[in-house]
């Protein structure tokens, strides 16, 4: 049996949002060890199958949990870059590949613990792609449960006082130069959809046709869509020009902005580490509920942001 890309591009996604989770919310896990010993035979079943890979993907996860500000420069690197995937290539080699091209960041001794330490997860890929060729109905379960996020988990660092959280404040540009102000853009839309993402980010082109899309219909009621490309930031042209060259191919009409690094709002997509991700705003430029962390495309991030659109919708109409 074929394994199914979707299936293998999903799980590289969940692993690079928990991966992710980790750096940002320093969550705990399993030590890894050396459970691999204990995993070398095949499941038996689809039950075996299910808690094998589950098992798997944890101790992937463990060994990203270790080492959290290493492996945040090996993102921070992976980002301005190189795509999610490669043909042929597994998660393992991927971040063996960009370890290998960030090598000048880190000592010697870094160095060697990383490459160790992507090697064994590139071992454990092989076993999880050996499970979703031959159970691909648990494998897919095993991903629905690490793809979602738990109510009230937030993947950024914004203060939570209990309070209705404000966007940050911004005055920028959109890709072709015009300016743009937080404020006018929130008091002019009954809601307003702000989506995080960045040119590489598969994930985040991926729902940009969905994207378009959504801010129609939101035209319809009111409100509307923009993006944020956090490689534009600071005006950077190169960046802005391959932004609107995606933006372009993917017959994407909505603004896209951007605005200084430095500023408020820069400080703020500063702190998001996972990609994409998507913010409900109020005509109020009050932040409703949690982010979206993950491409709309998926099922239970479309139907959480269609809550949140219809919850500022009915507040806004009183």
């Amino acid at each position: 049996m074929k394994m199914n890309k979707t299936n293998t591009a999903g799980r590289i996604l969940a692993l690079l949002l928990t991966a992710l989770m980790v750096l940002s919310l320093a969550a705990c896990g399993t030590k890894g060890g050396d459970k691999m010993d204990g995993m070398s035979s095949e499941p038996k079943n689809a039950e075996e199958a299910l808690a094998m890979h589950k098992e798997l993907m944890a101790q992937e996860n463990a060994i990203l949990s270790q080492n959290t500000a290493l492996w945040e420069k090996v993102f921070m690197a992976a980002d301005k870059g190189m795509t999610m995937q490669e043909d042929g290539k597994n998660y393992g080699e991927f971040l063996l590949d960009t370890i290998e091209s960030a090598k000048d960041q880190f000592t010697d001794e870094e160095y060697e613990m990383l490459k160790e330490s992507a090697t064994e997860i590139s071992n454990i890929e092989n076993k999880l792609t050996m499970i979703e060729k031959k159970y691909p109905e648990a494998a897919q379960q095993s991903l629905d449960s690490d793809m979602s996020v738990p109510a009230g988990s937030d993947m950024t660092t914004p203060p939570d006082d209990g309070s209705m959280q404000k966007f940050p404040a911004f005055e920028g540009k959109d890709l072709d130069g015009n300016t743009v102000k937080s404020d006018e853009l929130f008091s002019a839309n009954a809601v307003t959809v702000v989506n995080f993402w960045f040119t590489t980010c598969n994930p985040c082109v991926g729902e940009l046709s969905e994207l378009d899309a959504l801010n129609k219909e939101l035209a319809k009621k009111g409100g509307a869509l923009i993006g944020v490309n956090t490689f534009t930031l600071d005006g950077d042209e190169a960046a802005i020009s391959e932004a609107k060259d995606v933006l372009a191919k993917k017959g994407v009409t909505y603004q896209n902005v951007y605005f200084a690094s430095d500023g408020e709002a820069g400080r703020f997509t500063t702190n998001i580490f996972a990609y994409p991700t998507t913010y409900v705003v109020d005509r109020n430029g009050n932040i409703v509920g949690d982010p979206i962390v993950g491409a709309i495309t998926e099922k239970k991030q479309a139907e959480t942001l269609q809550k949140l659109i219809d919850q500022a919708l009915a507040a806004d109409m009183g």
